[in-house]
């Protein structure tokens, strides 16, 4: 059984793989591949050009304050990521496909269109002022919370779309519990 997790910016989604990766489930996780992504060369060579800078150097800060002033360039990013991250979770699926569950979790994945891949969708939830509290708590920027989440599909829309919504919305026991 191939599941999807999906929820919105900072609700939780990344504790959910983490606590299922301890359970021994095959994972994909397509905010790692990205990072992956970000540590290549040729990749930072293209979405540099892509994006007009002149050095790479530091590429996901300038990248960042780029999308503050510049919100539309989320799009010339996702069409540079977003197939090749598409690709790794086909080649992922297609790897693990006999296993009982599987389980990768896709923060875009209702916006992409890329429902029909899975048997189940799982929805991580959150309040929005929670989220926006995990979010600057890692050190981000609220200006770059307020787009990112802008982008997303709104809540109630999620919660029609997926087969399972899981609050969480408590401590990491009790997100623990819900996810067993």
């Amino acid at each position: 059984m191939i599941v999807g997790i999906t929820g919105s910016i900072s609700s939780g989604k990344s504790t959910a793989i983490k606590i299922l990766a301890k359970k021994k489930y095959p994972i994909f996780s397509a905010d790692k591949e990205v990072k992956k992504l970000y540590r290549l060369n040729s990749f930072k060579n293209k979405i540099g050009k892509k994006l007009k800078f002149k050095h790479n150097n530091n590429l996901k800060n300038k990248i960042k304050l780029a999308i503050i002033k510049k919100p539309i360039l989320i799009k010339k990013i996702e069409k540079v990521v977003h197939p090749i991250i598409r690709l790794k979770m086909r080649k992922f699926i297609k790897k693990n496909k006999k296993k009982k569950l599987v389980f990768l979790e896709i923060p875009l994945l209702l916006e992409s269109k890329l429902s029909k891949h899975f048997d189940i969708i799982i929805c991580i939830l959150s309040s929005r002022l929670l989220r926006l509290n995990r979010y600057i708590k890692s050190g981000k920027d609220v200006k770059l919370f307020k787009i990112l989440d802008s982008k997303q599909i709104k809540k109630n829309k999620k919660i029609k779309l997926c087969d399972i919504n899981i609050v969480n919305n408590g401590n990491i026991n009790m997100f623990k519990k819900k996810l067993n």
